[in-house]
């Protein structure tokens, strides 16, 4: 457990899901009602700097200086954080509306890597997926022509994206089976699919490369006992708990968690988080951004960023 500084800084709409972090230390985060903000971490102040008209999750920065923004919604996004103008890169896979665009990363030369969590699902019912374990999602990537391909597909529940520095891996986050798929890009291994971690100590959503190299990781809820004993069982019960009012459901248990690991897989961080008292208790962090010893965190669940301080 680690008591040390939590800052939390207040955006003015629910749902901060992601976090980056520019090159001028501007951080940006996508609200659920569309919006994108743009955050001074000096004075705490944001600007709504443009409007999706969907629900902006992942935000990656472009060769550019545009937003990449992945739209549960809309799919895949080009946001000038100048202008505000908003271009769609890919809505669509195989003539196919994607359900649920939520990741991504930009390769130097912008090839993009992206997921779609669900084939059958979209972001307001997440937890279908989730319970019922369709293992529909997938991995795609953009080349800078246009072209996009899909590279990987049956993942439990696709999410976070993230590259090695050298780009000789893409890494995907599968939230429901705990674990972060890697794919070698370069080198003798190229094409091969492996495990860069497994048996994550929670779920997994937003992953991203820190400035320091490493993969960081989000575990936005520990595990839960019940929703990995309905793993094993039969489809009709998995649907029939999604079925029960909401009030009922399992509900996350409160924490504040990222972890980050090496190219080997070795975890060298691994933050949990005491929210300070008298906050209004910061909790399930779904986005994660490490910016030259400062971790920035955002949450699905919250309208605020939160910075912890590594030192």
């Amino acid at each position: 457990m680690s008591h040390s500084s939590l800052t939390v800084h207040p955006v003015p709409s629910m749902g901060a899901e992601d976090v980056l972090v520019g090159p001028d230390g501007t951080v940006w985060t996508g609200t659920e009602d569309g919006a994108v903000w743009a955050l001074d971490p000096a004075s705490g102040s944001t600007r709504r700097i443009a409007d999706t008209g969907g629900r902006p999750l992942g935000i990656e920065l472009l060769p550019t200086g545009h937003l990449l923004v992945c739209d549960a919604r809309r799919g895949l996004l080009d946001v000038d954080p100048e202008s505000g103008a908003v271009e769609v890169l890919c809505d669509r896979i195989d003539g196919m509306p994607m359900r649920f665009c939520n990741n991504a990363a930009v390769a130097g030369d912008g090839t993009i890597w992206f997921s779609d969590s669900s084939r059958h699902y979209g972001v307001d019912r997440w937890k279908d997926d989730f319970v019922q374990d369709t293992r529909t999602g997938r991995l795609f990537r953009r080349d800078p022509d246009g072209t996009v391909t899909t590279v990987l597909d049956g993942l439990a529940f696709a999410n976070g994206v993230a590259m090695a520095a050298d780009e000789s891996y893409v890494c995907v986050a599968e939230t429901r089976g705990r674990t972060v798929v890697r794919l070698w890009l370069t080198g003798a291994r190229a094409g091969e699919r492996d495990l860069l971690v497994g048996d994550l100590p929670g779920y997994p959503d937003n992953i991203s490369r820190g400035s320091d190299g490493l993969v960081w990781v989000t575990i936005a809820s520990p595990v839960d006992g019940l929703v990995e004993r309905l793993g094993g069982a039969p489809l009709a019960l998995r649907k029939a708990i999604t079925k029960i009012p909401e009030a009922l459901q399992p509900k996350p248990r409160r924490t504040i968690r990222v972890q980050a690991y090496d190219d080997d897989g070795r975890c060298v961080h691994d933050l949990d988080i005491v929210a300070p008292a008298g906050s209004p208790g910061y909790h399930m962090v779904t986005g994660v951004r490490e910016h030259h010893g400062r971790v920035w965190m955002g949450s699905l669940h919250e309208p605020a960023v939160a910075v912890h301080d590594l030192a």
